[in-house]
């Protein structure tokens, strides 16, 4: 073999890896761009709304809001983030259930973490329904005026997103249960779950500052 076939003969390089990106999670990252999307199409529509509104009128109706209940309201939704990503640390740990006692909340698991998460989430749920009664029982409603066909819709789909959240802690936690040994795949499906939890609160603070500061 000559010299200069040698030296065009291609060099390997072992040492060298290429890390692909987990599908799982481009894929969650994409769709969650879709639902920015359609959030911001809803943001479009209470703007352009509260533009061809009678000014007395509207301010009427955000008189009626509870500033101080959505607020506890938001911070619970807030803080549920941080459980959120404790239990997302526990997970890529591998640390699915708690090694010490359930008061040692520096030793949970993946488990405990979720499943506050999932009571915190639910506690929201639970004020919002609570904040829709009183405003109803105010005569607030959606068909009652143009600002109650924009709270409650934009309000009201993401209550649905935060349920659909709720719903992914049941399967986060069922896989967990039912998994013989937690590994990588249980480790990705908390982190991509975390990805829409934490999405869910930033649309809920963006949500808050709009309709109950900027009235």
């Amino acid at each position: 073999m000559s010299t200069s076939a040698t030296a065009a003969a291609p060099t390997a390089h072992p040492h060298v890896s290429v890390n692909r990106p987990n599908p799982v999670s481009v894929g969650t990252i994409v769709w969650l761009a879709s639902e920015l999307m359609f959030f911001a199409g809803l943001f479009a529509m209470y703007f352009t709304v509260r533009a061809m509104m009678d000014p007395a009128e509207w301010a009427a109706a955000t008189e009626l809001l509870n500033v101080k209940f959505a607020f506890a309201n938001t911070t619970v939704l807030v803080l549920s983030s941080v459980t959120c990503q404790a239990g997302v640390v526990a997970a890529e740990r591998f640390r699915p259930v708690r090694t010490g006692r359930l008061w040692q909340v520096t030793r949970w698991g993946m488990n405990e973490w979720i499943t506050l998460t999932f009571l915190m989430g639910a506690v929201f749920i639970g004020g919002q329904v609570y904040e829709y009664t009183a405003l109803v029982h105010e005569g607030v409603s959606i068909s009652s005026s143009a600002f109650g066909s924009v709270f409650y819709l934009t309000t009201g789909f993401h209550g649905l997103h935060v349920i659909g959240g709720l719903i992914a802690f049941l399967f986060l936690l069922g896989r967990s249960f039912a998994a013989k040994r937690f590994g990588h795949h249980e480790a990705t499906t908390a982190i991509v779950t975390s990805y829409y939890w934490h999405f869910v609160d930033v649309i809920w603070l963006a949500l808050f500052a709009v309709i109950y500061l900027l009235q």
